[in-house]
């Protein structure tokens, strides 16, 4: 039976040396620099820096200690600068760690710049032909990690350090060329600098002009996607809305069914309530049928409600006193309350014209009456309080019930939503009477806190 085990074991094995590698590429990439091109080229930066903290010390301690030859005057300035460069690589590797990219790239550049200079300075043009190669990669790091700017001023160094080691060249002599030959070669080696200069301009401008390209392509899309969202949301919403209008058109239909059908049954109830109450001889037994009749005007109420949410039922609008609507709904009002809350009505001596239906404004007084009850369990006030401005007539109904939170407050127009048991309310309420004032050119303003009572001002335009 063929085992499988060794393929297994083949499988895990290339994996191995990407594991090793990941973690220290991970570490490196960990620097805290700001800016997001920076961080990127941190890791490889930390490689330079760290080789070149390293091999300038190894090499020279190979030259001291396995070459017996001694060290000649020359090369105290090589190892000097050597050590030096070693140095501020360790340095400038130390404040990437710490978040820092820009000053120790150029710090290096800038003790590059100056060991060129000493070397041209020291040896001539001649001395240095070994470093040349070099000298193109520091060009590369200039333009790459620091910019444009800083590849021409590296350049431009880099042609005054040719000038300076031509001239040692020319003071010395040299036994196969001229001084003209020199400086030809100067002349030359500066424009071979300014190709390789040319070309790094161009590629680092064309990356950048890539990138920001990739940039405004990448924001392009960015907001593609939040207008594609945006109207994603907008369509569910639009969605959820059709829905809810096709449900409440259902629940209209059905509700001006049943309240045509209640009102026949309520109209029968009223006639045999009064009928009954012309008959009796005991006050009780009238008493008791007044009661009937209440409950069934009550809920006569009720059925305007589910007409009037469902539209079903037209307006009779008229000009009336609303003061006289007031006085008159104050029997009702006292036996919707009981004798625990005391009732407080005030309305001015003069006639408050208002354009409205009669019957509604009816209606309105008794749903917000009723909310009142139910928010006074134990008993209270009730004030329904009439006033007018040069503009508007003001019914200001208080209670001094439990009062509502904000979340509450925020949603009592909102149809079919109440805080009370399930089958005690419709949640029809003050939705009607809002959309009945507002039809009318009102509206109506509430005041409610927990513990402070609820106080709702309904305004009506006032008639000629």
């Amino acid at each position: 039976m063929p085992s499988t085990e060794a393929p297994a074991a083949a499988g895990r094995g290339p994996r191995w040396p990407a594991r090793t590698w990941r973690a220290p590429w991970r570490w490196l990439a960990a620097a805290p620099v700001a800016d997001p091109v920076d961080r990127r080229n941190a890791p490889m930066m930390q490689v330079v820096l760290a080789l070149l903290a390293l091999f300038p010390p190894l090499l020279w301690a190979y030259r001291l200690l396995a070459v017996p030859v001694p060290l000649q005057p020359g090369e105290y300035a090589g190892l000097a600068s050597g050590l030096l460069l070693a140095a501020l690589a360790s340095a400038g590797w130390w404040l990437i760690r710490r978040g820092r990219f820009r000053l120790p790239v150029g710090l290096l550049l800038g003790a590059v710049a100056v060991a060129v200079m000493l070397s041209n300075a020291g040896g001539g043009m001649s001395g240095g032909q070994h470093e040349l190669p070099l000298l193109a990669v520091w060009l590369v790091m200039a333009g790459l990690l620091l910019g444009r700017r800083a590849l021409w001023a590296l350049y431009a160094w880099m042609v005054l350090a040719f000038a300076v080691g031509i001239r040692v060249d020319i003071e010395r002599g040299h036994e196969r060329f001229t001084s003209a030959d020199l400086i030809v070669g100067g002349i030359i080696q500066s424009l071979i600098f300014l190709f390789v200069a040319v070309v790094i301009d161009r590629s680092v401008a064309a990356l950048r002009e890539s990138l920001q390209l990739a940039n405004e392509r990448g924001d392009a899309l960015a907001a593609s996607n939040r207008r594609l969202q945006d109207e994603a949301r907008r369509r569910e919403a639009l969605q959820e809305q059709l829905v809810h209008a096709q449900k409440v058109e259902a629940v209209g239909r059905l509700a001006a069914g049943l309240a045509h059908d209640f009102n026949h049954l309520l109209t029968l109830v009223l006639g045999h309530a009064q009928r009954g109450r012309r008959l009796a001889d005991d006050p009780r037994v009238a008493g008791a049928f007044d009661g009937v009749e209440s409950a069934a005007r009550r809920a006569h109420a009720v059925s305007r409600k589910l007409l009037a949410f469902s539209r079903m039922e037209e307006a009779s609008m008229a000009v009336f006193d609303a003061g006289e609507v007031l006085a008159g709904m104050e029997p009702m009002l006292r036996q919707l309350f009981g004798p625990q809350v005391r009732l407080e009505i005030e309305a001015p001596p003069d006639p408050v014209p208002v354009h409205f239906d009669r019957a509604q404004l009816e209606l309105i007084l008794l749903n917000i009456a009723a909310n009142a009850a139910q928010a006074m369990p134990d008993g209270g006030r009730f004030s329904a309080r009439l006033s007018t401005d040069d503009r508007d007539a003001q019914l200001s109904l208080a209670d001094t019930g439990a009062g509502m939170p904000p979340e509450v407050l925020a949603r009592i127009f909102e149809p079919f939503f109440t805080t009370r048991p399930a089958g005690q309310g419709t949640g029809l309420g003050l939705a009607v009477a809002h959309d009945l004032v507002a039809d009318a050119g009102g509206r109506i303003d509430v005041d409610s806190a927990p513990g402070a009572g609820t106080t709702l001002h309904v305004r009506l335009p006032l008639a000629a």
